[in-house]
């Protein structure tokens, strides 16, 4: 089943063909104790990344990641011109932009010389790049597109979803994208094993209706409750069909998600899972005008975030909104798994500006919600339960 499942990457989810080329690649752990920080941006990853506590669980599953990397790229020679297995150190966080070899193998070697001669490359990977300059840099992989590669499967453990690697290749070169970050092996036997076609469907149909609404408000049985605009950001259905010129998905697949619209968001989320473990206690995020602004609770995990918003006000930007449509996605103690467990709902701090909003920082963090309430509020001040205590009503 596990080569089967690792075949419809190739041949139903990215729809390969014979003449094109595929990136393949995925990051090794970079252990804290062995690792001191590297010069920015080299081979080492971002400057100043001092390595990461690793549990030997943890370890474990990004050692057989490794493997399956190693796997799929054998597997799509069959598939494909040529296929480019690469593994770059571990970046330590989500949405943090990946190094810049791997910029190079995928966009090719002009576009990246010339991104460094107009002093563009080094803001982009520090996600400091004005906006003006994200239009410059735009013309340049705009110019040598063609040179890119034709699709991309993320295999690293950190998410590059919500990049502007990411973005240029779809958005600009017509890339298609399979993010899967965190991967479990587990999961071609269960998330991954689904009806495509069906879930596309369902994905599609929830997301027309969130798309018409102008508020949203979701409540949880744990205490969670907070409002926020969409007024002009648009639902993005994650199908895992990747078949058309540009299409980014997760695989597992199966969600529907947008961008808050920023400073609008307010209430209390209350934490009780991570992204690969239950807390030990609950931790409480209070939310005003849009951001974090106080954090509460016993779990060890709040100094982590503490850091991580003191760093930069942005990483405490209510990014993301998105509710889970995989039937057979169960396991919750994988967020990429977990947020598509149709009737929940995952909430993300940080990063936005790669799918409509505007806060760009190198991070990126998803937080999961079970048995949510979700109601649509429209512009004329009509209401819509599509979610209650978990249960879909579409």
């Amino acid at each position: 089943m596990i080569d089967s499942a690792l075949k419809d990457i190739f041949r139903i989810n990215l729809g390969v063909k014979k003449y094109e080329r595929v990136l393949l690649f995925n990051d090794r752990p970079s252990v804290k104790e062995n690792n001191p920080p590297s010069p920015p941006f080299s081979k080492g990853g971002m400057g100043g990344f001092s390595g990461e506590d690793i549990s030997e669980s943890d370890m474990e599953r990004r050692s057989k990641l490794r493997s399956l990397s190693l796997l799929t790229a054998e597997i799509g020679k069959n598939f494909c011109k040529s296929i480019i297995l690469h593994e770059y150190s571990a970046t330590g966080s989500h949405g943090a932009e990946p190094p810049s070899e791997l910029w190079e193998l995928a966009f090719g070697e002009k576009s990246i010389k010339a991104l460094k001669k107009e002093r563009l490359l080094l803001p982009i990977l520090t996600k400091t790049i004005k906006d003006k300059d994200i239009k410059k840099a735009e013309a340049v992989i705009r110019r040598y597109k063609n040179n890119a590669v034709n699709c991309a499967i993320a295999l690293s453990n950190y998410s590059t979803s919500h990049t502007r690697f990411r973005d240029f290749l779809t958005r600009i070169c017509g890339c298609r994208y399979a993010s899967m970050p965190l991967f479990d092996v587990s999961m071609l036997e269960g998330a991954m094993n689904v009806d495509w076609k069906a879930l596309a469907k369902r994905t599609r149909e929830i997301a027309k209706v969130v798309n018409t609404a102008e508020l949203i408000k979701v409540k949880t049985q744990n205490g969670t409750f907070i409002t926020f605009s969409k007024k002009g950001r648009k639902v993005i259905s994650d199908t895992g069909i990747l078949t058309r010129k540009g299409s980014f998905s997760n695989l597992p697949a199966g969600e529907v998600y947008l961008a808050p619209l920023e400073e609008t968001a307010n209430g209390t989320l209350i934490l009780e899972w991570g992204s690969t473990k239950q807390f030990a206690s609950p931790i409480t995020l209070t939310i005003k005008d849009g951001y974090v602004t106080d954090i509460s609770g016993n779990d060890e995990y709040i100094e982590h975030l503490r850091m991580k918003l003191s760093e930069n006000k942005g990483n405490g930007n209510i990014a993301e909104f998105g509710i889970g449509t995989n039937h057979a996605a169960k396991r919750p103690d994988n967020i990429l798994e977990s947020e598509k467990i149709l009737g929940t709902v995952h909430i993300a701090l940080g990063d936005n500006s790669s799918f409509g909003g505007k806060v760009k920082t190198p991070f990126h963090q998803d937080f999961i919600f079970f048995k949510p309430t979700v109601t649509l509020i429209y512009k004329d001040g009509s209401r819509k339960e599509i979610l209650k205590a978990g249960k879909c009503a579409i």
